[in-house]
C-alpha cells in the first residue's frame, strides 16, 4: 500500500517561510564579514568544492544542524552558542527555510536565512571563497 503523504514539501516551506525572516543577498552582501553575524552554509561537501561559499561562512551538513546546535549534545559546536545573528543559506533557499525554523524552535536566536540562496548569491555577484 502506498504512502499517504499529509503535509508536503510546498507545505512545510510556506510554513516555515512564514515563520523565518529572509535576508536579501543586497543586504547579506553588506553583513557577511560583520562579526556580529555568522553565515551558515548548509550545503554538502561536494556542493562547496564544486562551488565555493560565502566568505567566512561556517559549514554546517544540513543532517548535523539540530546535533551541533545543542549544547547538551556531544556533537554541539560552539559557533552556535554565540550572542550573534545567524544566516543559515543553501543553494535555493529550502534547506535553510526548513533549517532556520528547528533552528529557531530549538531557541537560536536571532535566525534568518538568505533569500534566494546561494544561488542568488551568485547571480548577484557575491563574493566567494573556494572551499579545497
Amino acid at each position: 500500500m502506498p504512502q499517504t503523504i499529509t503535509k508536503g514539501i510546498k507545505t512545510l516551506l510556506a510554513e516555515a517561510n512564514a515563520q523565518v525572516k529572509t535576508m536579501p543577498v543586497a543586504e547579506a552582501k553588506t553583513l557577511y564579514d560583520n562579526d556580529a553575524y555568522v553565515f551558515i552554509d548548509l550545503r554538502d561537501i561536494r556542493e562547496l568544492q564544486r562551488a565555493g561559499m560565502i566568505p567566512g561562512a561556517f559549514s554546517c551538513p544540513r543532517g548535523m544542524l539540530e546535533f551541533w546546535i545543542d549544547p547538551d549534545s556531544p556533537y554541539h559546536k560552539d559557533v552556535f552558542n554565540q550572542d550573534k545573528t545567524y544566516v543559515f543559506y543553501c543553494a535555493s533557499a529550502w534547506r535553510s527555510a526548513l533549517s532556520a525554523k528547528v533552528a529557531q524552535e530549538m531557541g537560536l536566536s536571532p535566525v534568518l536565512h538568505l533569500e534566494g540562496g546561494f544561488t542568488e548569491w551568485l547571480k548577484q555577484d557575491g563574493p566567494v571563497q573556494e572551499k579545497s
